[in-house]
């Protein structure tokens, strides 16, 4: 039974914390850790329980070393069994489908070196408290515990069996660390239920134990502290997806290629001839600052969740140009951001951005690009106004709405070349592309 529930719980949890249409070993690792927030307090639960009963039950009995710890040790097997058939449920997932990067075995055997430490703390309070409420606080306890620690300072995480979320796919995972992390994790495990054993059995010798492993725990201990993080973005070598555009992204996220690729392909089509001009959409860490190369462009896809596509681009769009602090301003600014993005246009919070939007939407899209090249770095630089958009030209219409436009009269600024302005008026003193 206690196989089955935690079997469920885990591919549960673990179920949860992949990030979705991430095809990568590091992120089947990252899931099977991620679930023993869950199955980590159960087990520690169950050990209680088993506890309380054994203890009900053994009255005052002397135990030698190993009746002491065979118990414990019993439902650590248990508990491995079911963390064995959580991977092997999700092995079956990546067995359907092509992984990138690589299978860290170190992750899995830390994994269960966590699983211990739940396990034994569950044990020894079920055995020093043998209540029949024990078992519910120590599993309460465990969670309310190691969640504290991995969410605490950037050092407390590191000793418990778990990631720093949301984890980024191109920082990847550490060997060397995990291996460390189990070394604390089993020293400590060790420690604690040898030095439990010596006080029920007074055996000089457990206690011996019990000192040796708490200098491996402080060994383990020293090398994580003592280890700086990784702050560099892992090297990946990109999946790239050439026609129309060129885009890459991390091999593991790569069944998303066409679908941001059709996302960017209008953009870079409206941004062509201005200085936001991009033929390479490239995948980037969210903490990388490099430059890159001209005519390519950083974007940020977290995961393929259902609409990544469109939050990559609108996101995108939205760093062409920041947020005005002018009111006015950034209503202008609104309509054109609207446009490269595909939605209806705004019609603003005040009249001359209705009247703006009327009037960008009586264009044809060729004269719209024009009209962007032509004001790209006033849009960039939030400097849009009335002007911009006809402004002046409906301010006329308005004094005069039956007068004929004049043979040579000069154009409206930021009219383009064949654009019906307010009225009827055609203005085509200005290139529109």
């Amino acid at each position: 039974m206690a196989v089955a529930v935690l079997l469920v719980l885990g591919v549960a949890a673990a179920w949860s914390v992949l990030i979705p249409g991430v095809s990568a070993w590091e992120n089947i690792i990252v899931a099977l850790i991620g679930s023993l927030r869950l199955t980590g307090p159960v087990a520690a639960a169950f050990a209680a329980w088993v506890a309380v009963r054994r203890r009900r039950g053994n009255g005052n009995r002397s135990l030698t070393a190993w009746q002491a710890v065979r118990a414990p040790l019993a439902i650590l097997v248990v508990v491995t069994g079911s963390f064995t058939a959580t991977v092997l449920v999700l092995a079956v997932r990546t067995i359907l489908t092509e992984q990138a990067g690589r299978l860290l075995p170190s992750g899995l055997v830390m994994s269960v070196a966590g699983l211990a430490l739940y396990v034994t703390i569950g044990w020894i309070t079920g055995w020093l408290i043998p209540w029949t409420i024990t078992p519910v606080l120590a599993g309460l306890g465990c969670y309310g515990l190691f969640t504290w620690l991995a969410g605490g300072s950037t050092w407390t995480d590191r000793l418990v069996p778990a990631t720093r979320e949301p984890y980024d796919i191109f920082q990847g995972l550490s060997s060397a660390a995990f291996t460390d992390q189990t070394l604390w994790l089993l020293g400590v495990s060790a420690a604690l239920l040898l030095g439990w054993a010596a006080v029920v059995t007074r055996q000089a010798l457990v206690l011996a134990a019990a000192l040796l492993a708490v200098l491996a725990a402080g060994a383990g201990v020293t090398r994580l502290l003592t280890e700086p993080r990784p702050v560099a973005a892992e090297r990946v070598v990109y999946s790239c997806q050439e026609w129309p555009i060129m885009v890459c992204v991390h091999p593991g996220m790569r069944t998303g290629l066409d679908e941001l690729g059709s996302a960017f392909t209008k953009i870079a089509s409206r941004l062509a001839g201005t200085p936001g001009e991009f033929s390479r959409v490239e995948q980037r860490p969210r903490h990388d600052d490099a430059a890159l190369a001209p005519g390519a462009v950083p974007v940020h896809v977290d995961d393929l969740a259902a609409g990544f596509a469109d939050r990559a681009a609108d996101e995108f769009v939205e760093n062409l140009a920041g947020a005005c602090e002018n009111r006015v301003a950034d209503g202008y600014r609104d309509i054109v951001v609207a446009w490269l993005r595909g939605e209806p246009l705004p019609g603003g919070p005040l009249s001359e951005h209705q009247y703006a939007a009327a009037w960008f939407s009586g264009l044809t899209e060729v004269q719209r690009r024009g009209w962007l090249r032509m004001h790209y770095s006033d849009f960039a630089a939030c400097r849009l106004r009335s002007a911009h958009f006809g402004g002046h030209a409906a301010q006329a219409i308005q004094m005069e709405p039956s007068r004929p436009p004049e043979a040579g009269r000069r154009p409206e600024r930021g009219i383009p070349e064949g654009a019906a302005a307010p009225g009827g008026m055609v203005d085509r003193g200005v290139p529109g592309n």
